[in-house]
């Protein structure tokens, strides 16, 4: 069964007229991928959403393995199903967040290259921030992670959670 793209849940977002960067942000997007780092970054963007009366965009991008044109169909299922597993754990974190938190929280679930997702979803959603958690891989180092990319993209302020 495939689930829906986009799922709202907790209160309506207040609806106002989009102006970028007045009186605080409106509209915070967070990527998860369910590494430590991403849920750190999602608990203090739905914090910051709350506290600043804002809306919450959660964006999960499932980035297809380097080697996937080489993977057989079993293996390729077992990727799949461990993809559908997280995001059904993170759309259920989400939901009970709204909840508790009484904050209008959209679930976005995307598959691609995660920096190019998380940049159309803020266009989408007009996003006034982005919140990333910072990579826990050595060779991010090198080659430059997915918030060094965001930063560089330089259309909307970044905070990168440790």
């Amino acid at each position: 069964m495939d689930a829906p793209e986009r799922e709202r849940y907790g209160p309506q977002a207040r609806p106002l007229p989009f102006e970028r960067g007045t009186d605080g942000p409106r509209v915070v997007l967070v990527g998860v991928d369910g590494t430590r780092t991403s849920l750190r970054a999602a608990s203090y963007a739905a914090g910051l959403a709350r506290r600043q009366g804002a809306g919450l965009v959660v964006v999960f991008v499932s980035s297809p393995p380097p080697y996937g044109g080489i993977m057989s169909g079993v293996v390729a299922g077992a990727v799949q199903q461990t993809h559908d597993e997280l995001a059904d754990e993170l759309r259920a974190e989400c939901r009970r967040g709204a909840e508790e938190l009484d904050l209008p929280v959209t679930f976005l679930c995307r598959r691609g290259d995660a920096h190019a997702e998380l940049c159309r979803a803020a266009d989408e959603h007009r996003a006034d921030l982005v919140v990333v958690g910072s990579s826990e891989q050595a060779g991010h180092k090198l080659v430059g992670s997915v918030a060094t990319r965001l930063v560089r993209t330089g259309r909307w302020p970044v905070v990168v959670v440790p």
